[in-house]
């Protein structure tokens, strides 16, 4: 008996658009399964949202293909929106519209509308629909973008920086929405710059650079590149442990000026932390650098020129 194989959820072939001089998206084959959340990582022009755009059916590709659930995104463009709740990168303009009028006109195009859902986000994320769309903050425009993208609750998610312009409360609400929508049975592909958010919340990542896909990845596969660097305060007249900070697996770059220690910590923080144990520690400040600094430190193919934002 032969076993029916599930259409995948995402699928690009050679995918190419060719602005030419350089720029573009080349040559992308990606394959994302059903029931997956795959994190599609990249710095700011690395061509994430111009995939977006082609598996949207928003621009048309130079070359090859782009198919959600087997529809092709191009020829099938109105099929593939009713089945795909979509977050884009920059939240289009809807003036004096309110909240409700919006949803209520996207919901009429896409043909049905989940108003029960409408009503729990909205209350999930403190948004007012009864307010019209010019005097939202860029908060709340974000949050409005995310009701739309999720109120027909969709087969398939595709989510362009979902975060951007969210507080530290509602990234957390997100979060836990995306873990939730995943369980019921969707598929959630999510690009981002900020490594750490795709760690959180995918089971693969997909690297993008310069347009080109230079490497699809386990989360564990990540880790060798997660590095921070961090900054060490000590309590004045206190021991600064530098022989075991120098000697810790995991530490680079160590440099001590008196009583603080700077170093980059490539990995787990256990190593960091066991070095400094019993020290007056007064002040420790990490900070995550951006995806371009890590990729000119562990990927130094050739460069072609950067895809225009």
């Amino acid at each position: 008996m032969l076993v029916e194989m599930a259409v995948a959820a995402i699928r690009a072939s050679r995918l190419t658009k060719d602005y030419g001089s350089g720029h573009g998206l080349f040559d992308l084959d990606l394959q994302v399964s059903p029931q997956e959340v795959f994190g599609f990582l990249g710095p700011n022009g690395a061509g994430k949202t111009t995939t977006i755009r082609l598996l949207m059916g928003l621009i048309h590709p130079t070359s090859g293909g782009a198919y959600v659930f087997g529809l092709d995104s191009g020829r099938d463009a109105v099929e593939v929106k009713r089945r795909v709740g979509y977050l884009p990168g920059d939240v289009p303009e809807f003036g004096s519209l309110r909240g409700s009028e919006v949803v209520a006109y996207l919901g009429g195009m896409r043909g049905r509308i989940d108003r029960p859902t409408v009503r729990a986000l909205a209350e999930r994320f403190d948004l007012d629909l009864n307010r019209r769309f010019r005097e939202y903050s860029s908060g709340n425009k974000q949050k409005l973008a995310i009701v739309l993208a999720f109120m027909h609750r969709p087969e398939l998610l595709i989510l362009d920086e979902p975060t951007s312009g969210l507080d530290p409360l509602n990234q957390q609400e997100f979060y836990a929405l995306l873990q939730e929508t995943r369980d019921a049975g969707a598929t959630i592909f999510l690009s981002s710059h900020v490594l750490s958010e795709v760690e959180r919340v995918c089971d693969r990542v997909g690297i993008l650079r310069s347009g080109r896909l230079v490497k699809v990845a386990q989360l564990d596969e990540l880790r060798h590149i997660r590095v921070h660097q961090v900054e060490i305060e000590f309590a004045p007249g206190s021991e600064v442990p530098e022989s075991r900070l120098r000697s810790t697996l995991g530490l680079e770059d160590v440099k001590v000026d008196g009583n603080v220690v700077t170093c980059s910590v490539h990995g787990s923080f256990d190593g960091l932390l066991h070095a400094i144990a019993g020290s007056k520690v007064t002040n420790l400040v990490s900070t995550e650098p951006s995806l371009e600094e890590l990729f000119l430190s562990f990927f130094d193919e050739p460069r072609p020129k950067a895809l225009p934002s």
